[in-house]
């Protein structure tokens, strides 16, 4: 657990979250993984144009965090390499991206609109995130409250 600057651990989770997610590229390397179709470095590299300090140091967050798991691979010829796969929480994750990609969807979208669509994979259906009740009904943003709990400090 962190601790922030007065040696207290940080309550918020947010904030904690962000310790771990609250840059750039570590949001865009969780939305290639999460598309599935890349894992290796290399390949993290070339489809993010990310330089490589920055990506190893990223990767290696992630990994420490539990949200990705290395895996050795070998291809004939070569030295063993890892590649990158994420784990249950990093697959929650997907909450998240979705989440931005649907405001920017709405609020940032380039002229020729959306790049990406959220459907179900069973039924082929759009999807949007939505805050949703424990009877499983959505809530509309306006009714959606953040309230204090027990552990909130005083």
């Amino acid at each position: 657990m962190d601790p922030v600057d007065n040696g207290t651990e940080e309550l918020c989770s947010i904030a904690r979250a962000l310790d771990v997610l609250g840059d750039r590229w570590t949001l865009l390397v969780l939305r290639e993984a999460d598309l599935g179709e890349v894992t290796r470095f290399v390949d993290f590299r070339a489809r993010l144009g990310i330089a490589t300090d920055v990506l190893a140091n990223r990767l290696g967050a992630l990994v420490e965090a539990g949200v990705m798991e290395k895996r050795p691979y070998r291809e004939k010829g070569a030295r063993t390499r890892f590649s990158y796969h994420l784990t249950g929480p990093g697959e929650q994750l997907r909450l998240i991206l979705g989440a931005l990609q649907q405001w920017g969807d709405e609020h940032r979208a380039p002229a020729v609109g959306p790049t990406m669509a959220r459907r179900s994979a069973e039924r082929d259906r759009p999807l949007r995130v939505a805050f949703v009740d424990d009877a499983d009904s959505v809530v509309p943003l306006a009714d959606v409250r953040f309230t204090p709990t027990a552990s909130f400090p005083s």
